[in-house]
């Protein structure tokens, strides 16, 4: 799993069947496989914002008109 996260951060476009197939060999399953990649690129988007002064942040009033809980 931490090999194929590494390579979806470094370069996701390499990402092919072999990779799916080494996780489903080690026991993941498509839904598994799909949590996974959704994670780690989030954190791989999310990651940037921290340094970032303001970006990522959200106030209370913000989080309230976007409905977000």
């Amino acid at each position: 799993m931490l090999d194929y996260v590494a390579q979806l951060t470094r370069d996701a476009t390499r990402i092919g069947p072999a990779h799916h197939k080494e996780l489903r060999r080690v026991g993941f399953d498509d839904r598994g496989i799909l949590q996974i990649t959704l994670i780690a690129s989030w954190f791989n988007y999310i990651k940037p914002c921290g340094r970032c002064p303001r970006c990522g942040r959200v106030s209370r009033l913000e989080v309230q008109q976007l409905h977000i809980t």
